[in-house]
């Protein structure tokens, strides 16, 4: 479950969870992407991808929009992830190495990508509910 109250007093706007850093990191090399199972409420979170052991380094994005009190899955191709640092994109980052992955994160934030606001975004309670995080293959 990640949940909480989110403001944007104080220059806040995001909430965010994250995983250690994995140690060896995983190697996804022989999978398609990443699957998540989750039921929100409405707002639009992030799902990202680091390959490196930095804390505040290049990350690999993407957004989805959730249903509130549904259940959903959402299929993520390697493909479609934005490397981005700190809400921005970086055009120059390495294509996403499935070879090295060293954490997951999950965030709210009222960013999108490049000064956009998050059209879903709204200060206050959210939750999201994970069932599954998963690689995929194409069969």
């Amino acid at each position: 479950l990640f949940s909480g109250n989110v403001s944007t007093n104080n220059s806040g706007g995001f909430a965010s969870v994250r995983t250690r850093n994995f140690d060896p990191p995983i190697d996804l090399t022989n999978y398609e992407g990443i699957e998540l199972q989750v039921r929100g409420d409405g707002n639009r979170y992030k799902f990202m991808l680091r390959t490196s052991t930095k804390w505040d380094g290049v990350a690999y994005c993407y957004s989805f929009d959730t249903v509130i009190n549904n259940w959903i899955n959402v299929r993520i191709p390697f493909s479609e992830f934005v490397p981005i640092f700190r809400a921005r994109t970086v055009s120059d980052a390495e294509p996403l190495a499935a070879k090295h992955i060293y954490a997951l994160q999950l965030m709210l934030s009222k960013f999108e990508y490049d000064g956009a606001l998050n059209p879903k975004f709204n200060s206050g309670s959210f939750e999201l509910q994970v069932q599954t995080i998963k690689a995929y293959r194409v069969a």
